[in-house]
């Protein structure tokens, strides 16, 4: 499991808020299956940075996202989970706009 240091390529998902590929910089998108990149979306740019095992990132671990790249050729960040509370803000439910009451 390598966990050596590597210049990272990151991809916004146009399709999804929130989702993220990782991948190296000097392999781009080639070793993606083309079925991810199709869920996806197009790969938006996002930023390069130099990503090291100590390096702190908001929603990833950096060992396991370089351990990843170093198998597979990418990490894929998935959205954080909603809380259904909070799914619930966006359902469109007419009931609740609907006064109760037999008129």
């Amino acid at each position: 499991m390598s966990t050596k240091p590597e210049i990272c390529d990151i991809y916004k998902s146009p399709k999804k808020d929130e989702m993220y590929l990782y991948v190296r910089k000097t392999e781009g998108l080639t070793r993606v299956p083309e079925a991810l990149l199709t869920m996806f979306g197009r790969p938006r740019h996002y930023v390069t940075l130099l990503l090291t095992p100590e390096r702190k990132l908001a929603r990833a671990e950096a060992p396991k996202v370089l351990a990843e790249i170093g198998e597979k050729g990418f990490y894929l960040q998935m959205p954080p989970a909603r809380e259904d509370y909070m799914l619930d803000l966006f359902r469109p439910d007419e009931s609740k706009y609907q006064q109760g009451g037999g008129e």
